[in-house]
């Protein structure tokens, strides 16, 4: 995945994390990874399977393209 929309998933992935009221430490608990590990994702350090990208759409209510940033 492209730097670029790496950290625009981040940015969109802090936001509805924040939104849900929940901390970094939580969801990442929720998912069974490290904390660091989902630190990466919120700071677009490594690219997202695939499978982890459905699981972030379906847990926030939205699309995979919202999340690439192909859908605002």
């Amino acid at each position: 995945m492209d730097k670029n929309i790496l950290v625009d998933f981040g940015k969109r992935l802090k936001a509805l994390r924040e939104e849900k009221g929940l901390k970094q430490r939580e969801m990442a608990e929720i998912m069974g990874i490290t904390d660091r590990q989902y630190q990466r994702y919120e700071y677009g350090m490594i690219n997202v399977p695939a499978t982890t990208l459905n699981f972030f759409a379906d847990f926030f209510g939205v699309t995979t393209d919202y999340l690439l940033g192909r859908g605002e």
